[in-house]
C-alpha cells in the first residue's frame, strides 16, 4: 500500500478518537457542577412540558429520567448518543434547537473564514519568500516592520479602527453580510440557495453584481481576521527560506548556472512549504475559533450571533456545549486536509519519520 494512503488512513482513524477525547473532557468538566445544572442539556423543547409543574419538580424529573446521578461513563454515553442522533438540546434563551441554529448560521461564518484563508495564505507564502531571498535589504526590513505591526495589533482593535476610518469616516466599506435590497433579493422565490455562500450563489444564480457586493461586505472583516495569520505564516516562510539558502544543494545549483528563478520556485519554495503548512494548520484552527469576535464587530450574522445571543440574558449550557462541539467538528476536517497537503510536500511525514 502506498505510504500516502497509509498516512491518510491513520489520520482518518484518529478523527473519531480525537472527537471522543475532546467531548469526554467537555462533559467531564460538567461533572463538577450539580445535576440540576446538567439538566439544562435535556430540557423539553419549547412549551412541551407541563406548565403547571414547579421548576424544581421539572428538574428532578429530568434528572431521574436521564440518570444524571449515575457515574460519569453512563452520563457521557447518553449525552454523546444524543449528539450522534442529532439531538443537541434546546436553547431556552433563543427558543430554538441548538443544532438547527448553528447549521443555519454556518454559511456566513464559513464564508468569512474561507476568504480570510484565501487572503493570508498566498500573501504569507509569497511575502515570506521574497523577504527571505532579499534578507538584509530594504524589502526585508519593510516586511519585518509590517509583520511586527500586524502581530502587535489585536484583531478586535484593528477591527474597530477599520470601522471608524473606512465605514464611519470615509464610507468606503459597508458592514453586515449584505445590503437590505440584496436581502430581499436572496429571499425571493427566484433565488436558489446552493452553497449558502453569497459570493458563490450569486454567480450560480447569474447575479455577478450580487457576488461582488457580498465580497465588498467581506473586505474589512476578512482583512481583520487574516492580518495576524499573514504575519505568522510569512515569518515562518521567511525563516525556512533563509535556512534553505544555506543548504549545499543551493550552492551546487548556483554552480551549475541554473537560473535564480528556477532555483527559488522549483527547490527553495518546495522545501520551505513543509514548515509553512505547519503554521497554516495552527493558524486555520485559531482563525476558526477567532472568527466569532470579528463577526460581532462587523455585524455579520454568523455563529457568533447565536452564541452571544444565548448568554445575553442567562448562561445557556446547551448552546455553550453545542458551540464547543461544533467548533471541533469544523476544525478536525480542516486539519485533515492540511495534514494531507503536508504529507504531499514532505515525504518524511507520510513515512512516519516525524510523527
Amino acid at each position: 500500500m502506498p505510504s500516502i494512503i497509509k498516512f491518510m488512513l491513520r489520520r482518518l482513524a484518529a478523527i473519531p478518537v480525537t472527537l471522543l477525547l475532546i467531548t469526554a473532557v467537555l462533559y467531564g468538566l460538567l461533572m463538577f457542577s450539580p445535576a440540576t445544572a446538567r439538566a439544562q442539556l435535556y430540557m423539553p423543547r419549547g412549551e412541551s412540558h407541563n406548565p403547571n409543574l414547579r421548576p424544581e419538580v421539572l428538574l428532578e424529573q429530568i434528572i431521574v429520567a436521564n440518570g444524571l446521578r449515575d457515574p460519569f461513563p453512563l452520563q457521557y454515553a447518553r449525552w454523546a448518543g444524543s449528539l450522534l442522533q442529532g439531538d443537541w438540546g434546546w436553547s431556552p434563551s433563543l427558543r430554538g434547537d441548538v443544532l438547527e441554529g448553528l447549521v443555519a448560521r454556518t454559511p456566513a461564518t464559513a464564508e468569512l473564514a474561507l476568504y480570510s484563508v484565501v487572503l493570508f495564505l498566498p500573501l504569507g507564502v509569497v511575502s515570506g519568500l521574497l523577504a527571505g531571498i532579499r534578507n538584509g535589504r530594504w524589502q526585508d526590513h519593510l516586511f519585518r516592520m509590517g509583520a511586527f505591526v500586524a502581530t502587535a495589533i489585536p484583531p478586535f482593535v484593528l477591527g474597530i479602527v477599520l470601522l471608524t476610518v473606512f465605514y464611519a469616516g470615509l464610507h468606503w466599506f459597508p458592514v453586515g453580510r449584505i445590503g437590505m435590497a440584496d436581502q430581499y433579493l436572496i429571499q425571493g422565490a427566484d433565488f436558489k440557495v446552493v452553497t449558502g455562500l453569497l459570493t458563490i450563489d450569486g454567480l450560480l444564480n447569474g447575479m455577478p453584481a450580487l457576488s461582488l457586493r457580498a465580497l465588498w461586505h467581506l473586505a474589512l472583516p476578512a482583512f481583520t481576521l487574516s492580518l495576524l495569520h499573514w504575519a505568522t505564516l510569512a515569518r515562518i516562510t521567511r525563516a525556512a527560506v533563509m535556512e534553505e539558502l544555506d543548504q549545499d544543494y543551493i550552492m551546487a545549483a548556483n554552480g551549475r548556472g541554473l537560473p535564480q528563478r528556477w532555483i527559488v520556485w522549483r527547490h527553495i519554495l518546495k522545501n520551505a512549504m513543509a514548515p509553512a503548512l505547519s503554521s497554516v494548520a495552527l493558524s486555520a484552527a485559531a482563525l476558526l475559533t477567532g472568527v466569532y469576535l470579528v463577526e460581532k464587530i462587523f455585524a455579520l450574522p454568523g455563529i457568533s450571533e447565536f452564541i452571544v445571543g444565548s448568554v445575553r440574558v442567562a448562561p445557556d449550557l446547551p448552546m455553550a456545549m453545542g458551540a464547543a462541539v461544533y467548533s471541533v467538528l469544523m476544525i478536525l476536517p480542516l486539519m485533515l486536509v492540511l495534514d494531507m497537503l503536508q504529507a504531499l510536500v514532505d515525504p518524511r511525514l507520510r513515512e512516519g519519520l516525524l510523527f
